[in-house]
């Protein structure tokens, strides 16, 4: 088994040669070079190149100045200068500048090739992790919010524009319409792009534990506060949290986050020192978030410090010119992940989908083509697929020859959502297109168990 590709860069050639063939013994590949000018072109054909050992004195330039050009060019591709007249000097500016070791030739096999395995893990180490950071930055990215219709281009246009920038940013839109993904592509174009990005759903907690969550507390500050605890701003120092559903965050807390986007400062729970971060925040809501802050139920000097720049994204509703799109996306996804062969959806399937009103936005959609991959056994997703509530309409053709009142009317079609829903309220409140609350009362109007 192959361990891995190394190139040696000698202007001696039997040095280079004998050198060689002890290191393909081990198990890898070698290619030679005999000045640095051939060297930087090895590397730059041969992509898969971990280790490069470099004399320092060669033809035409400096073994520590060839190193240079490596680490600059090859950030994550490590380096072992080898020499016959090793110096402190050179040994030590080798090390500074990056080379993996420097090593005096004579040294005996054993050593060096010690010295070569530790190499080439290290290097192989830096590969997965470019890898892994390049994976995450394409997940989360401009480029992975699918869409041509001219309200999401405005939305991420207007995200590009700010990701650059140290600006708070509200995030308004829907539940399920992809707010989060948003932050995280502004997070991931932005300087910030290698620092945390920490989210946190305010209406997941209760106040105190929220408040503990974020600000962190001191040993001592309440029971069961055994140790000092850093909050989620100190987690995030000098890069992006993510305050989701910031509308259902307690009024009084609101303050204490209104004094942080001021000063860069806050106090943890117990204690009278404040802790001074460097925090981007972006926040997100379903909620109008104005409408709160006029009935007294979200701070209005908070709203006014947030909606400094705004991005709304548009419900699925809305952009229905790209929900085909989306759709093969998700078919595609869900196709790759479950190991079928799905290449797409027939025409009637299309056609359910675009009939359909989407209350629960692009998440649902992504839930339903998960679904139907899994039941599907063709090469197409059809419309058998399809959860009921998408296949049927809501009005039958029971209901033509109907000749009571409204009410009525309204009674008969309560009743039959909610036979769908199997008494699932919050769903059948989502298919009507009214709140929970006003459901209730409907209920209790209509006499329903």
């Amino acid at each position: 088994m192959l361990k891995g590709s190394i190139l040696i860069i000698d202007d001696e050639e039997k040095l280079r040669s004998a050198l060689s063939r002890i290191i393909e013994l081990e198990g890898y590949r070698v290619f030679q070079a005999e000045n640095s000018r051939k060297g930087l072109q090895m590397l730059e054909q041969q992509k898969d190149i971990l280790l490069v050992i470099t004399d320092v004195r060669l033809p035409d330039m400096n073994g520590i100045q060839l190193l240079e050009k490596i680490k600059e060019q090859y950030p994550s591709c490590e380096v072992i200068v080898i020499t016959a007249y090793g110096t402190i000097q050179d040994g030590v500016r080798a090390m500074k500048i990056g080379a993996f070791d420097y090593v005096t030739k004579g040294d005996g096999d054993d050593q060096i090739l010690v010295t070569i395995e530790r190499a080439i893990e290290k290097a192989k180490m830096q590969r997965r992790i470019v890898d892994l950071e390049k994976k995450l930055k394409t997940r989360y990215s401009f480029e992975q919010i699918f869409g041509n219709s001219s309200v999401i281009k405005e939305s991420i246009s207007l995200a590009r524009k700010v990701a650059p920038e140290v600006s708070t940013v509200l995030i308004e839109g829907e539940t399920g319409t992809g707010k989060e993904l948003f932050a995280q592509s502004i997070h991931n174009a932005s300087p910030r792009r290698s620092k945390p990005f920490i989210a946190v759903n305010c209406s997941a907690f209760p106040k105190d534990l929220l408040e503990s969550e974020v600000f962190g507390y001191k040993k001592g500050a309440f029971t069961g506060a055994n140790v000092d605890k850093k909050g989620l701003f100190e987690e995030a120092h000098e890069g992006t949290l993510f305050l989701d559903e910031i509308g259902d965050m307690d009024v009084g807390l609101q303050a204490k986050l209104l004094r942080v986007l001021e000063d860069q400062s806050f106090t943890r729970i117990g204690d009278t020192k404040p802790v001074k971060v460097d925090v981007r925040i972006i926040a997100a809501t379903n909620r109008d978030l104005l409408k709160e802050a006029r009935q007294e139920r979200f701070r209005t000097d908070l709203y006014y410090r947030l909606s400094g720049f705004k991005i709304v994204v548009p419900p699925l509703r809305e952009r229905i010119d790209d929900l085909e799109e989306l759709a093969n996306h998700f078919i595609r996804f869900y196709s790759h992940k479950t190991n079928k062969n799905i290449s797409g959806m027939d025409d009637s399937f299309f056609r359910k989908l675009k009939e359909y009103n989407w209350p629960g936005n692009t998440r649902e959609l992504k839930n339903m083509i998960e679904r139907a991959v899994i039941l599907a056994d063709k090469e197409f997703l059809t419309v058998d697929l399809l959860p009921y509530e998408i296949v049927k309409p809501i009005l039958d053709t029971s209901l033509s020859s109907f000749e009571g009142t409204m009410e009525e009317l309204e009674k008969m079609h309560i009743r039959k959502i909610l036979a769908i829903t199997k008494g699932n309220k919050t769903k059948a409140a989502e298919i009507l297109g009214i709140g929970i609350p006003t459901l209730y009362r409907k209920i209790e109007k209509f006499g329903f168990e």
